[in-house]
């Protein structure tokens, strides 16, 4: 019997969610626009996928209302906002079960300059939970050398949400 490709018949939340964001490339896409890429083009060269998954995964995302589109650019929406801790949650799980190298992304409180744990507040603020347009990206000990433009644009600290410059 084949694996089937969906959740359908699944009574249940996680499964609902995953139809949306579960899909290889998905959570990846949605990580990139927290970085601030917003062009078709710009997800399609850092995240070396074929274009034709991009053109679906973008379409999918956009249909369930995490991304809208705007122009020619793709922006989160409040339900793509709140998909930030999952998406902290699951690179702080990979950096400590596979980060040997430590990792490839800081992200640090813009107000005071301090990294946020991996629950997502700010230990120096009182530990409340500090939204995405409050992060700066900062490259990490592990942060890859990919010559693309928006791996360039990631070396030097960065806004959380603001559009790179690619």
């Amino acid at each position: 019997m084949a694996l089937g490709k969906d959740y359908t018949g699944q009574d249940c939340t996680l499964a609902r969610a995953l139809e949306v964001v579960g899909e290889r490339w998905t959570l990846l896409i949605v990580r990139d626009a927290f970085y601030g890429v917003r062009r078709f083009s710009d997800f399609l060269v850092h995240l070396d996928m074929p274009r034709a998954v991009l053109s679906a995964r973008l379409s999918t995302l956009v249909e369930h209302g995490v991304l809208a589109k705007e122009g020619h650019e793709y922006v989160l929406t409040e339900a793509g906002l709140s998909l930030w801790p999952v998406v902290h949650g699951l690179a702080c799980w990979g950096e400590q079960n596979f980060g040997e190298l430590g990792p490839h992304r800081l992200f640090v409180h813009a107000d005071c300059g301090t990294r946020i744990a991996p629950d997502g507040t700010c230990p120096t603020c009182g530990g409340a939970p500090v939204r995405p347009a409050d992060l700066e990206i900062h490259p990490g000990p592990s942060a890859g050398l990919r010559d693309d433009a928006v791996s360039k644009a990631l070396r030097t600290p960065h806004r959380m949400l603001t559009p790179i410059e690619t």
